[in-house]
């Protein structure tokens, strides 16, 4: 086993699609009729990713030795989550193995495909602004600093504009170094500051209420919630587990901990819409609050809950085709402006040095 885990610690982490793929083959397999420790030979020979080879191996070895599935997965939580465990648990404990296996196929389907409308809306505004970044770096430590003995020739009192980017270009070619060091370090320290414990929740919260970017991932965390939870109780987990485990799929660290709120507030005798229309959990939309506390009273909670993850999804759509609409004039204007800026700095002082040169003839 000690040799196992170096190998898997060695190769790259296994990615969200080899998890999907080999769900999806382990599920037609189980499904046509073969054997667990069968089937997953079968995947190991067909796999080409070393890591997830050497997970499959750990599992089938456990399974082989008379030790469950879910529990021989469980001992790879960075690979399979307790979303994925549950159901598998579930599955073998009802005999219902293969059609577990086949939902899960299709919610993880279903998960990759959110993530990737995600990833879309946000891949736009990240290369402009990337771009942005390292166009602006270039000229600030290449091109700027050689406008100061350029300037310096000049014998008239230089505008404001200019004075600004002079003073901006002196800096640069002192310091340019530094201060590229200094923002790049910036941008390392913020990232592991807002990763403690203390900051983190505090953090997440806020991004919440950030325009566009806010509800875009509000969308995309109460898409993932009403279809994992209902995923778990259409697979008869009890309640208040189905919504600890969801918890733990949550990225968002306020939906998270709202949920294991949840969870504690449901042993009081409180139905989870109930409990979601009271204040501190304003993350959660008013549709979804009153939503599910109708599904709990006409025992449809497992459909609505479905109904209520489409939607969302359908909404992370439409936001992703107009965020492109909404930011390109706000990033062509941002753009236009520096732009303009240092145009008119630069041509400023040249129109009033060949004027004053006329003046004299």
């Amino acid at each position: 086993m000690p040799k196992l885990n170096a190998q898997i610690r060695i190769f790259s982490r296994i990615s969200f699609l080899e998890k999907l793929l080999f769900t999806k083959h382990l599920a037609t397999m189980v499904k046509a009729g073969i054997p667990v420790p069968e089937a997953f030979a079968t995947l190991i020979e067909q796999s080409r990713s070393q890591a997830l080879i050497a997970v499959l191996k750990g599992i089938l070895k456990q399974v082989e030795n008379g030790q469950s599935l879910a529990k021989a997965m469980q001992k790879h939580p960075k690979v399979f989550d307790q979303f994925y465990i549950s159901l598998i648990e579930v599955g073998e404990e009802s005999g219902a193995l293969e059609e577990n296996l086949e939902f899960l196929a299709k919610q993880l389907a279903k998960d990759y495909n959110l993530r990737k409308k995600i990833q879309g809306a946000m891949f736009y505004p990240a290369l402009v602004f990337g771009a942005t970044f390292v166009m602006g770096g270039f000229i600030s430590l290449f091109i700027l600093p050689k406008l100061i003995d350029f300037f310096s020739a000049f014998d008239i009192e230089l505008p404001l504009t200019t004075r600004i980017l002079l003073f901006f270009a002196n800096l640069m070619k002192n310091y340019g170094l530094f201060v590229m060091i200094g923002v790049v370090a910036f941008i390392f320290i913020m990232s592991n500051i807002l990763r403690l414990p203390k900051i983190k929740p505090k953090w997440h919260a806020i991004i919440l209420k950030a325009p566009l970017f806010g509800r875009l991932i509000a969308y995309g965390q109460l898409a993932r919630f009403c279809r994992n939870l209902a995923t778990l109780l259409k697979s008869g987990v009890p309640v208040t587990k189905s919504l600890e485990v969801t918890a733990r799929t949550l990225s968002n660290l306020k939906f998270s901990n709202d949920l294991y709120k949840v969870a504690q507030r449901i042993t009081e005798g409180k139905n989870i819409g109930e409990i979601l229309e009271q204040k501190g959990y304003a993350e959660f939309p008013p549709l979804v609050s009153k939503m599910v506390h109708v599904g709990e009273k006409t025992g449809k909670l497992e459909e609505t809950l479905a109904y209520l993850g489409d939607f969302y999804e359908e909404e992370i759509d439409d936001i992703s085709k107009n965020l492109t609409a909404i930011l390109e004039p706000i990033m062509l204007l941002t753009i236009g402006l520096v732009v303009g800026f240092v145009a008119l700095a630069i041509i400023s002082p040249i129109y009033e040095l060949t004027g004053s040169i006329r003046g004299r003839k």
